[in-house]
């Protein structure tokens, strides 16, 4: 059974979003480059394992899937904001705790500074 179609393209849009070729990514999810590029075409259906892969690269699973972005609109973000949702998946847990913190302490701060987060 086949996905609905437009998830190749949706793959494609996020793979080319991260920067990453179809080898790469590819390999980063679990799957060679052949089957990248049949999931790209639309002629084979992604797997959860690939999926769940994807979801590690900080991939939008639910957008591929659905066509519609699951809460942050990932194509207008700055280049800081890009960068540091790229990283975050790289981080280890303890690492992704402390920058949690950090970021709820500031977010904090300037709340009590009168100031509101600039989205």
């Amino acid at each position: 059974m086949l996905i609905s179609s437009g998830v190749g393209e949706r793959l494609r849009e996020e793979r080319e979003r991260l920067g990453k070729n179809q080898t790469d990514f590819g390999v980063t999810a679990g799957v060679s480059r052949g089957t990248q590029k049949a999931y790209e075409l639309g002629s084979s259906s992604p797997d959860v394992r690939y999926l769940s892969g994807l979801q590690e690269l900080g991939v939008d699973v639910h957008y591929v899937l659905t066509g519609a972005r699951a809460d942050v609109d990932l194509n207008n973000l700055s280049e800081v904001e890009s960068a540091v949702l790229g990283n975050l998946r790289l981080m280890s847990e303890d690492d992704r705790n402390v920058l949690l913190r950090t970021a709820a302490a500031f977010a904090s701060a300037a709340s009590l500074a009168g100031n509101k987060p600039q989205k």
